[in-house]
């Protein structure tokens, strides 16, 4: 540790508020589908997640070590080219975040270091066929196979669920399933997530050398990236809740069961294979499953189109932030001052904005609008009645005519 100096310091806190964003960001992934259906109150669901994150940042450091060993070269990495990547990762985060759509933090990480590797090393110095097999198949395959899975076990689940449909012992059981799948899932996003962000700081700790080559996490990286994504998970990713909750589909408990199992079985199936998955993606693709699924089910495509938009958007846009924040820390410290301040002020920005629609878990069911979508913007921009246009309530001043409803009339 005498090698600790204070851009690895500053480094390891960036990532740390990286895997901050990552947690508030993603809890949607495991707990949108249990809040939106009831099965949980959003505090709960959200405290009973951030447990099973810290749990679940303990079990395997597979993914950790893709990025911090097989997706850049180590050698002639610097610790501000890392930095660079986070500030990428974390603006990305925090803008889908306002705009209630569910993205990949894990896209945006990579994004971000991709981007700030080539500004840095060129393009030689990423790893393309590590980044073509463990991070872009999966991340067209996860969607397809959990969406796959989740429409066929919310069919079976009908199928064999008509009996006792109704019931009230049946509610249960599905509401009791869909909340131990919901434990599952969070288990999983520790050990897919959490480790992301133990990677990237091992990946600087080599990179600043506190660390040998190919060296493991140490115990006191895989601790602090799991309280970190912890702590951001409980405090709830409301507004992209609302999103994957509501404005997908809707959700009944035998879909939110289906659902959650196949994201959670594709998501541990990856994180054993070391693919850096996006658990975003799963949940979001078994949750369009699913609503496929049911008999009369819908998928809202505005909102999965625009959603779409923004996963294909999410690596160039990371690469690019991350690229340009690598060229800026190149002219020294005055440099990487300048990019701090500018993270720090984007992120003030954002937070502020965010706060002009409040959304939290008193409201996060009341719409299936997406969070971003500010509705009372549209009085600033619808022009006014013309002049002598009744818009006033005209219930009491038209007397209504025998055996009308007086109602009625106020939508004149």
């Amino acid at each position: 540790m005498e090698n600790f100096s204070l851009i690895l310091a500053i480094v390891v806190v960036t990532a740390l508020a990286f895997d901050f964003t990552n947690g508030f960001h993603d809890t949607a992934n495991a707990m949108a589908t249990t809040i939106s259906t009831g099965a949980l109150k959003p505090k709960v669901a959200v405290a009973m997640s951030a447990a099973l994150n810290l749990v679940g940042a303990f079990l395997s450091v597979e993914v950790a070590n893709t990025i911090s060993k097989g997706l850049v070269d180590e050698t002639g990495i610097r610790p501000e080219v890392i930095f660079a990547a986070l500030v990428g990762a974390i603006l990305w985060n925090l803008l889908t975040w306002l705009v209630g759509l569910p993205s990949s933090s894990s896209h945006a990480l990579m994004g971000g270091l991709i981007g700030a590797t080539i500004a840095s090393a060129g393009v030689g110095a990423v790893h393309g066929d590590v980044l073509i097999t463990k991070v872009l198949i999966p991340a067209i395959a996860a969607p397809l196979v959990a969406g796959l899975a989740a429409l066929l076990a919310t069919r079976l689940m009908y199928s064999l669920g008509k009996k006792a449909e109704g019931s009230k012992s049946s509610e249960k059981g599905y509401r009791a399933g869909q909340i131990a799948s919901a434990g599952l899932v969070s288990l999983a996003h520790g050990t897919n997530d959490a480790q992301k962000t133990m990677g990237i700081i091992t990946l600087a700790l080599v990179a600043g050398g506190t660390l040998a080559p190919d060296s493991d996490p140490p115990m006191w990286v895989i601790l602090s990236a799991g309280l970190a994504i912890a702590l951001g998970t409980y405090l709830g990713g409301w507004r992209i809740i609302r999103t994957m909750g509501k404005g997908l589909t809707d959700l009944q408990p035998q879909q939110g069961f289906a659902a959650q199992t196949s994201a959670a079985t594709v998501i541990l199936a990856s994180s054993h294979l070391g693919f850096s998955l996006s658990t975003t993606h799963s949940v979001s693709g078994a949750v369009m499953g699913s609503g496929l699924g049911r008999k009369g089910g819908v998928v809202r495509w505005s909102t999965a189109t625009r959603m779409f938009v923004a996963w294909g958007l999410t690596l160039p846009a990371a690469a690019l932030v991350g690229a340009l924040a690598e060229y800026v820390t190149g002219f020294g410290s005055w440099g990487t001052a300048v990019v701090a301040i500018f993270l720090i002020g984007s992120s003030a920005a954002i937070w502020k904005l965010s706060r002009r629609e409040v959304v939290d878990h008193t409201n996060v069911n009341e719409t299936d609008e997406p969070a971003g979508v500010v509705t009372t913007a549209m009085a600033a921009v619808t022009p006014p009645p013309p002049a002598g246009t009744v818009t006033e309530d005209l219930t009491a001043t038209i007397p209504a005519p025998a055996g009308e409803q007086t109602p009625s009339q106020a939508t004149v």
